[in-house]
């Protein structure tokens, strides 16, 4: 399987602010690629230097083999982009707006211009100025897809769409997923990410913290545990974020099954359940565990000043 997009030590910075730093990835043609991740943490960021929106501060990435900010007329020839946040000229019409987009790409995009506009229910006779958050939306959204990009990227794209607008967009990926096309799909909605891609990516202030299949992300390395019955989680290595309410206690667990197993039937259990964990409950995992590591080197550091001033 080929990489449409590679990236090495990719840093951008903006003046003292960090966007993301040294990140390292690859996106597999034909796959739906995640970034996860809260404001804040370069989702944006990352796909605006992909883009060639902001040049990067330093690292390099490639896409089709081509070199982002070198060979970019080449790149954006067969990329889509739908932005988090859609903005166009007020005072032009839908219609005019869709075929300058469509000329940018020099491709007769009538056809399907006309199907995605009746698909999203869009009225490509209304003004710009006069549209909701919603229909600026599907504008982008037509936008992006009207062309039959080979790269897709999708930066929080369901923001401002209601839950209807949201599944027919879900729809349209899917088949341009079906048909090969490649998809970067950025979201802090989970269950997007957990629902429809193959792969993600988590980042924390900028750098990547985690990188697999969805699949293992959130079910191969942890399951959840519930026990009733007991006030206290087991102490076996792989229990981690307990929570305990009144007989209940709730845990990740990452380990041996068995040996979780001959542990609870020393104690006195009423009911058992064990089930794979929301990818959420994950994410949240691994920002809790990366800030125990940043917490542990702050205090590292701090201890071997305080010896140097000894």
């Amino acid at each position: 399987m080929s990489e449409i997009i590679q990236t090495t030590n990719l840093t951008k910075y903006y003046g003292k602010n960090r966007g993301i730093i040294d990140l390292n990835l690859s996106v597999n043609e034909g796959e739906i690629f995640g970034f996860i991740g809260p404001n804040g943490a370069g989702k944006s960021t990352t796909l605006r230097v992909l883009l060639g929106l902001v040049a990067p501060t330093s690292g390099s990435a490639v896409i089709f083999g081509k070199e982002v900010g070198k060979q970019q007329k080449e790149i954006l020839a067969q990329v889509g982009y739908l932005p988090s946040e859609a903005m166009f000229y007020s005072g032009m019409r839908v219609s005019e707006v869709l075929r300058l987009s469509a000329k940018l790409y020099k491709k007769d995009c009538s056809k399907e211009r006309k199907n995605l506009c009746e698909r999203f229910d869009l009225d490509v006779r209304r003004k710009v100025s006069e549209l909701s958050l919603g229909n600026r939306k599907k504008v982008a959204i037509v936008s992006a897809f009207q062309h039959d990009p080979s790269l897709i990227v999708l930066d929080e794209p369901t923001s401002g769409l209601d839950p209807l607008m949201q599944k027919a967009f879900f729809e349209l990926v899917e088949e341009r997923h079906k048909a090969g096309r490649t998809i970067v799909l950025s979201s802090h909605v989970l269950p997007e990410i957990q629902q429809h891609c193959s792969r993600a990516a988590i980042l924390r202030e900028g750098r990547l913290i985690a990188c697999d299949s969805v699949e293992r992300l959130a079910g191969k390395q942890f399951r959840k545990v519930e026990v009733k019955g007991i006030l206290q989680a087991p102490a076996i290595a792989g229990v981690k974020e307990t929570k305990k309410e009144q007989g209940h206690v709730s845990f990740l667990f990452e380990g041996n099954m068995q040996e979780l197993l001959d542990s609870l039937r020393q104690l006195p259990v009423e009911d058992l359940l064990i089930t794979e964990p929301e990818l959420e409950e994950i994410f949240l995992h691994y920002y809790e565990k990366r800030e125990e590591q940043n917490n542990k080197k702050r205090a590292e550091e701090n201890n071997g000043k305080r010896g140097e001033q000894r």
